[in-house]
């Protein structure tokens, strides 16, 4: 009899990289859904025992998919697969009555060790299957040796810079497991929990980066810190801009004194920006096997508004690639937004770099 399993992602990338990473010998009955809404309305229909179940999605996160399982007592065995590795969340989830915890991207070794590990599926089993892989996989490779395969193309985007939704969703999965490493590493510098949201991934025109940014922090007055970024095929900027209203809380976490006020916002600015800025464009580079050189953090302005900002910097006139972040820490007013903006040249190289991810 199948097993029902349901996977619970807001990507439909990471939905279909999940799914290859289940065993083959498998027999499963596998539900998608893509949100915490969906996955609730799954489960309590019968359609997900096994769960694996991202943490930061919109209309219902994973956190309170944990919690209705759990006050309702539904019937399921839940595996978070998620971007997010901070050491709370670990604790969070596991509370919350998760089985297992795995960071993304995940394996197909990793998903087969935790489902022989609680008894989902038994040893005897796996090698029965296996045996019964491997003849399939012959008769496989001795139909594909009779025709001629066609080998699968990238995606096109015409003269116009525009996302198809296959390389959107991809870049917005690799974006999410980038945003959980740098909140990883200021979660356990400052002791915090940091709230994350699903990130957003956009083109813009350069009449429409003063909105975008605008939309992205609706404080009335930031400060700003740019750094550049290059490797072979792609180039960019990344923009975070704090707002003001931060610094405060920001201190106490840093247990910066407040002797010298401008030297202390400028020293908080600086810190957080190396911080989030270094370890997103770490894990975004080790996912595209890409190395970046960093050009030195410089700051754009302080205690201005975005329109002052961009009036005082010249910014590129023509299109972007955006990925958008806001990072917030729980308990504290300290709230920040992350802006990787790729140049409209650069569109090949990332399409190039993602192709592993794209069908």
């Amino acid at each position: 009899m199948s097993v029902s399993v349901l996977i619970c992602d807001d990507s439909n990338l990471a939905r279909k990289q999940m799914a290859k990473t289940l065993p083959p010998y498998w027999d499963v009955d596998v539900s998608f859904a893509a949100n915490g809404v969906e996955g609730i309305d799954v489960i309590r229909a019968g359609k997900g025992s096994i769960v694996f179940l991202d943490l930061n999605m919109p209309v219902m996160d994973g956190y309170q998919v944990l919690d209705i399982i759990q006050k309702e007592q539904l019937n399921a065995l839940v595996i978070v697969v998620s971007g997010d590795i901070q050491a709370e969340a670990l604790q969070r989830v596991t509370a919350l009555g998760a089985l297992a915890f795995i960071k993304k991207p995940v394996t197909s070794q990793q998903i087969e060790t935790i489902l022989i590990n609680y008894g989902i599926i038994e040893k005897d089993e796996l090698a029965q299957a296996e045996t019964r892989l491997m003849s399939l996989q012959a008769a496989e490779k001795r139909k594909t040796d009779l025709i001629q395969s066609i080998p699968e193309t990238l995606p096109t985007l015409g003269n116009e810079l525009t996302l198809s939704p296959e390389f959107r969703d991809a870049l917005q999965e690799v974006a999410n497991v980038a945003m959980g490493q740098a909140a990883d590493l200021l979660g356990r510098l400052l002791d915090v929990f940091v709230l994350l949201p699903v990130p957003n991934v956009n083109v813009f025109e350069a009449s429409e980066l003063t909105m975008a940014l605008s939309a992205a922090s609706e404080q009335a007055t930031i400060s700003t810190v740019c750094q550049g970024f290059i490797c072979s095929g792609i180039a960019g900027e990344a923009l975070l801009l704090f707002h003001d209203s931060s610094f405060d809380d920001m201190a106490k976490l840093m247990g910066i004194s407040e002797q010298d006020s401008n030297f202390q916002e400028k020293e908080i600015l600086m810190d957080t920006a190396n911080i989030l800025i270094g370890a997103f464009l770490q894990g975004f580079s080790q996912q595209l096997n890409v190395s970046f050189s960093q050009g030195h953090p410089s700051v754009l302005g302080q205690h201005s508004t975005v329109q002052e900002m961009i009036n005082a910097n010249n910014f590129r006139k023509q299109k972007t690639i955006a990925i958008e972040i806001n990072y917030q820490i729980e308990h504290h007013n300290v709230q920040c937004d992350l802006l990787l903006l790729f140049t409209e040249k650069s569109l090949p190289g990332l399409l190039n770099s993602l192709s592993y991810l794209i069908d």
